[in-house]
C-alpha cells in the first residue's frame, strides 16, 4: 500500500461532519485507528494527538481518529478529552478494511476480532507515505510527528 495513492472515502464524524479524504487535498492527513473510546491506552494516544496538535497544524497536517464506536460514543469520548480533532465512526468496517487493521486479537484468553491499534500518513497529493501497524502507544505520536515534517 505505501506509496499508492488511497482510494477516495467519506464516513460519519463528530461535530456534524462528514470526514472526506478528497475534500483534504493540498494537506498531508494523519489517520489514526484505534480500539475503542474511553480506554486506557486509546485515551493516552488520543491525549497524545490532542498535546501536539498545534504542531501538526504548522505542518498543514489534519488528524482523524477512526474505531468502530457509534457516534454518540465518540463525541463523548471527544468532549470529555477536549480532542481539537474530529473522531470517524466505522460501524461497517469499510474504511478499516480498505486499511486492513481488522485483526484477530486474543483478549482474556479469547480470540475476538478487533481493530489493530495502527496510523497512516496520507501527504498532500493523497498517497500513502508512512504506516505503522500494531503500535505500541509510548513516543509514536512523537514519531509521527517528526516523520510528518520531512513532507
Amino acid at each position: 500500500m505505501l506509496d499508492t495513492k488511497i482510494p477516495d472515502f467519506s464516513l460519519p464524524a463528530t461535530s456534524g461532519q462528514t470526514f472526506n479524504l478528497a475534500a483534504q487535498a493540498g494537506k498531508n492527513v494523519v489517520i489514526y485507528f484505534y480500539p475503542k473510546d474511553s480506554t486506557p491506552g486509546c485515551t493516552t494516544q488520543g491525549q497524545n494527538f490532542r498535546d501536539l496538535y498545534a504542531e501538526f497544524a504548522a505542518v498543514d497536517t489534519i488528524i482523524l481518529g477512526i474505531s468502530r464506536d457509534s457516534l454518540k460514543s465518540h463525541e463523548n469520548f471527544k468532549s470529555k478529552q477536549a480532542f481539537p480533532f474530529e473522531l470517524g465512526s466505522d460501524t461497517d468496517e469499510a474504511v478499516c478494511n480498505l486499511f486492513g487493521v481488522m485483526k484477530m486479537k486474543n483478549m482474556y484468553g479469547k480470540q475476538v476480532r478487533g481493530v489493530e491499534r495502527s496510523t497512516f500518513v496520507i501527504d498532500r497529493n493523497g498517497v500513502l507515505r508512512r504506516e505503522w501497524r500494531g503500535l505500541k502507544v509510548p513516543g509514536h505520536v512523537q514519531n509521527v510527528l517528526d516523520f510528518v515534517k520531512t513532507l
